[in-house]
């Protein structure tokens, strides 16, 4: 007698491995930023001025604005999930979804305006003005361009990854039997969140 598994069973399998070998990923770049973080200590600790003048130097208005946006991005991630997952409203899914999109692009934008201002006053990695600056004032620069730059890059990923599962819930491939794609998505944006929750007291806080 053939055995065979039922098409419920073999999506819960697929759900699994997606979400293991999503773990996997998650850990992997835990572990990226983990190192950062820690070099990011190391220097801080020897150059405790230099990195408090450096800080000085950023805007705090646009880095907690952007923490706001990333954190109610979080909010309409988590909303979009359970309208689908328990509501079973399509339509208020994809919204949120696109919502969610466009909180992201909300945050490159002002960090982008951001960055243009640290470039007009010569605060980047090889600017004849922030070589005659000490040391860990310079250090402080290469980090944050470094660190910041990486967690944008992860920023754009994200909504790269819900641009596709909108579009898989317009066309009905993500329901709400079939919700590990979406769930997966809403995780990494989730981590991507968490790194700017740590970021954003490194760089911008420092007392």
């Amino acid at each position: 007698m053939s055995s065979s598994h039922s098409p419920s069973v073999e999506v819960h399998e697929e759900g699994v491995k997606a979400r293991v070998g999503l773990w996997l990923f998650l850990l992997s770049e835990i572990l990226l930023f983990g190192g950062m973080f820690l070099l990011y200590s190391m220097y801080r600790y020897k150059s405790p001025g230099d990195f408090h003048a450096a800080s000085m130097e950023l805007s705090r208005f646009d880095g907690t604005l952007n923490t706001i946006v990333l954190l109610t991005s979080s909010l309409t991630v988590v909303v979009a999930l359970h309208s689908l997952h328990i509501k079973h409203k399509k339509g208020r899914a994809v919204f949120f979804l696109l919502a969610t999109i466009a909180l992201g692009l909300t945050f490159l934008v002002v960090k982008s305006f951001e960055w243009t201002a640290k470039f007009e006053h010569g605060l980047y990695p090889g600017a004849k003005f922030l070589a005659t600056q000490n040391h860990g004032f310079i250090l402080f620069f290469g980090l944050y361009f470094t660190m910041t730059g990486l967690h944008a890059l992860h920023v754009i990923v994200g909504m790269v990854v819900l641009s596709f599962v909108t579009n898989f819930v317009i066309r009905e491939k993500v329901r709400p039997d079939r919700i590990n794609i979406m769930e997966n998505g809403a995780l990494y944006w989730h981590l991507v969140d968490i790194i700017w929750i740590f970021l954003y007291p490194l760089f911008y806080l420092i007392s």
